[in-house]
């Protein structure tokens, strides 16, 4: 039984990296139908703060029932404890703080807030399964150069998105409409430092993971955000 789930794991970390691929492609086609760029006729838009509170909330969830799991086998290393941490950290703070901090926030269409939660659900599995049950690290992991690199680029990421995250928010003054380019922070050298900051953060936990699960969350992670990345750039170039 283990064995096959092992192998499931694998095979799902795999079949995460060809929909990252697809939906780049996909992305660069029909566009992110997403915040601005999702058309306001969109059937049952879903309010902004219900959206991500719900579409993040398996990737809070599944992770904490690995961890109340009576047969968690690894979490008592060190490497597996700190690398779920780091999840658990990311996804407490856009379920519990981020989305109570959006300020108004277009509603989301239906079908990106489910597709953003079945992925939520399929990650939130595939990370906290392996490393709560099959990631094997010898304990001075956590003094290796990949993983320190790796924690290094995680919270600097993790940072940076938080930080880009209050200066979106801060853009407009109570009463304001219409956008405005952003200021301060990574905003001085990329239009797009939120989607910059969640990137270098999941490739720094998929370098301190060193896993086939890691690296796929990081590369679907640049797969879509690096699309919205590219639209947003060039909607700024096209109104200012």
């Amino acid at each position: 039984m283990a064995l096959a789930e092992q192998f499931l794991l694998d095979a799902l970390a795999y079949l995460e990296c060809a929909l990252g691929f697809v939906s780049y492609v996909l992305l660069r086609v029909v566009g992110s139908p997403y915040g601005r760029y999702a058309s306001p006729h969109s059937a049952f838009p879903v309010p902004a703060r219900a959206a991500w509170v719900l579409q993040e909330l398996p990737s809070l969830a599944l992770p904490l029932l690995a961890c109340a799991g009576a047969r968690a086998e690894r979490l008592n290393r060190w490497p597996n404890c700190i690398l779920l941490g780091m999840f658990l950290i990311h996804y407490a703070q856009r379920t519990l703080i981020f989305s109570l901090l959006i300020r108004g926030g277009k509603p989301t269409p239906l079908y990106s807030f489910v597709l953003a939660f079945v992925f939520c659900t399929y990650n939130g599995y595939l990370q906290s399964r392996y490393l709560s049950q099959y990631a094997v690290y010898s304990d001075d992991w956590v003094t290796d150069p990949r993983f320190l690199t790796g924690f290094v680029l995680w919270l600097a990421g993790l940072l940076i998105n938080i930080h880009s995250d209050h200066v979106l928010r801060n853009l407009r003054k109570p009463g304001e409409t219409g956008y405005k380019i952003p200021r301060g922070g990574l905003f001085e050298y990329v239009s797009a430092a939120n989607y910059f900051g969640e990137v270098v953060e999941w490739c720094g936990y998929a370098l301190a993971s060193w896993s086939v699960q890691g690296w796929a969350f990081a590369l679907f992670t640049f797969c879509t955000l690096v699309t919205r990345a590219q639209q947003h750039h060039q909607y700024v170039l096209k109104h200012f």
